[in-house]
């Protein structure tokens, strides 16, 4: 037996990885184009292990996918596959487009045709569980319930509107084909190997080189932060017991504003690798707001707590403190993905926004 994850040396997939095959013996087959935030040394603890086989691709390749599908017969395929990051998709949307809604058609256009060849019982067994982000809701104001699975769609960002895309071409395919199709809807993730671009990470790598920690607007949007070996077990609860069709909201129960959240790591590196002098917050510069900069998400996860078991293990507390950590000792990890082209894009989105 075995399950096709794709985009699995990304942050979320490749933890995702390595936590199913520290519990599992079944094969993993990870399929990963490999772009600026796929990066196999996520993955090198793994190099020796036979039940982890890495392909590089894109869910895009209709022939490669195909293939795949054909030689591995996955009993389940877990679609991490995504452009994810709120700048690049204003500063670029169209990779957006084609990763995001083109290829999760194509993926699950292939998956549809090769499922319908599969033997009775091979059908009802299988599943398809696509990620999504809580951000396909749009934003909430400060009183508003949080985010569950019927809230309205709207997106505000191309990157929210492309997931937004994928997910209702998911939703499709099992409406009208029957594909037994299972989706997520997760709030913002942290933990080991976030590619420095997102909040939490470059905060962390910035203060420990007594950088400027850059704070959108006035640092009041709220998130609820997930801590990213949570989300994996959700994702595997979901996977085992979510019913076909469904939709599952996956959250840390931690919503924070955004200066909070660089506050407690401020906090935290004062205790783990103090300043020679002052505080690591002293180097917060408030930074002209992002466009359309959605100003809280909320996730209410009583769903999948009710229907299926799951909830967070980590408090926010207990799971920055190991992010912070893991960042800490990981140094070689985080000279390896600085390349020339992650500092030209800080460049591009940090150095012409007024302080």
């Amino acid at each position: 037996m075995s399950i096709l994850v794709t985009g699995g040396a990304g942050f979320i997939g490749s933890n995702f990885v390595i936590d199913w095959l520290a519990q599992s013996t079944e094969t993993i087959i990870n399929l990963d184009k490999l772009t600026y935030a796929g990066n196999l040394a996520n993955l090198a603890s793994l190099d020796k292990k036979a039940s982890h086989v890495f392909i590089r691709g894109d869910i895009g390749d209709r022939d490669r996918v195909r293939s795949l599908l054909a030689r591995h017969r996955p009993r389940a395929i877990v679609n991490f596959a995504a452009e994810s990051h709120v700048d690049r998709s204003i500063h670029g949307p169209s990779e957006f487009i084609e990763t995001n809604v083109v290829g999760t058609f194509s993926l699950v256009d292939e998956t549809r045709i090769w499922w319908q060849t599969l033997p009775v019982a091979e059908r009802d067994a299988f599943r398809f569980l696509h990620v999504s982000t809580d951000e396909v809701y749009g934003s909430l104001r400060p009183s508003d319930p949080a985010f569950s699975e019927t809230t309205p769609y709207a997106p505000n960002s191309p990157y929210s509107a492309s997931k937004a895309g994928s997910d209702h071409l998911v939703r499709a395919y099992h409406h009208t084909y029957g594909l037994p199709v299972l989706t997520t809807n997760c709030s913002n993730n942290y933990g080991p190997y976030q590619f420095p671009e997102k909040l939490i990470p470059l905060v962390i790598l910035n203060a420990t080189r007594g950088k400027p920690l850059p704070v959108y607007g006035d640092g009041k949007n709220v998130r609820d932060w997930l801590y990213v070996s949570d989300h994996c077990s959700a994702i595997r609860d979901v996977l085992a017991k979510g019913r076909p069709g469904e939709v599952y909201n996956i959250g840390g129960q931690s919503e924070r504003a955004n200066i909070d959240v660089v506050r407690s790591i401020c906090g935290l590196l004062d205790r783990l690798q103090p300043r020679k002098r002052g505080s690591h917050a002293d180097l917060i510069t408030f930074v002209k707001d992002r466009p359309g900069h959605d100003k809280r998400y909320a996730i209410n996860a009583d769903k999948i707590a009710s229907e299926i078991g799951w909830t967070p293990k980590e408090s926010f507390e207990s799971g920055l403190e190991k992010t912070v950590t893991w960042y800490l000792n990981n140094t070689a990890w985080i000279a390896g993905i600085e390349s020339g082209a992650y500092k030209q894009w800080l460049d591009t989105n940090y150095g012409s926004r007024d302080q």
